[in-house]
């Protein structure tokens, strides 16, 4: 079959679970890096979000979607359980990453940082402030789940650890949120151990603003 295109930013965390995936499953694929709303993703997203895949004749959009049909259709390890049990906690994690600690850690604090509504342009601290108590419960919710084995569910790398190591790697690069992350031995330790996987080490994100291309 065709090579997999993934349409979306390097910088995205949704994004690079699509590429771990890849890169988990020795799948060959090209990621065609567009802006959020590009024609591109408009033509197999309703609403322009990233990532969007296609694969020869298929397109699809959605992470969790995308991870999914990644893992179903190319061999190599298996990283959606089979076992009924292990994939609904799976399930139930992606969901969790997605729904709430997404929302906390990136939509809210990050973005803080990265696209602040201030007026000179600095980061937001009220914003900052607020969320703090959230993102000090999440991450100590998250120490605790991978306190027994060192992963998410079960004792093996999979989708629900995908879903998450790309928030985290943003989080260790903000000063509360790293010192919050130090302060949460497990999930410290679970960090520094997956992120020296090849899956991550070769999808980092360029760090800074991005290069905006010049007009013609």
């Amino acid at each position: 079959m065709a090579e997999v295109e993934i349409i979306g930013s390097s910088r995205s965390t949704y994004t690079r679970v699509a590429r771990m995936v890849c890169e988990e499953k020795d799948v060959g694929y090209a990621l065609t890096e567009v802006e959020l709303g590009a024609p591109e993703l408009l033509a197999i997203h309703p609403f322009g979000k990233m990532p969007v895949l296609r694969h020869g004749d298929f397109a699809l959009c959605e992470s969790k979607a995308i991870a999914t049909y990644l893992d179903r259709v190319f061999p190599g390890p298996q990283l959606m359980p089979s076992d009924p049990r292990l994939a609904a906690l799976t399930e139930q994690w992606v969901s969790i990453t997605n729904t709430v600690i997404d929302r906390t850690l990136i939509r809210t604090y990050l973005l803080a940082y990265a696209a602040p509504q201030t007026a000179d342009g600095t980061p937001d601290r009220i914003v900052i402030d607020a969320v703090m108590p959230a993102m000090r419960e999440q991450l100590k919710a998250l120490d605790k789940a991978v306190a027994a084995t060192g992963h998410l569910v079960g004792d093996r790398f999979g989708l629900a650890d995908i879903n998450l190591m790309p928030i985290l790697f943003y989080m260790q690069l903000l000063p509360e949120s790293a010192a919050a992350l130090a302060d949460a031995a497990h999930l410290a330790a679970y960090y520094k151990r997956h992120a020296a996987r090849p899956s991550f080490t070769r999808t980092v994100p360029p760090l800074g603003p991005p290069r905006r291309a010049k007009a013609n």
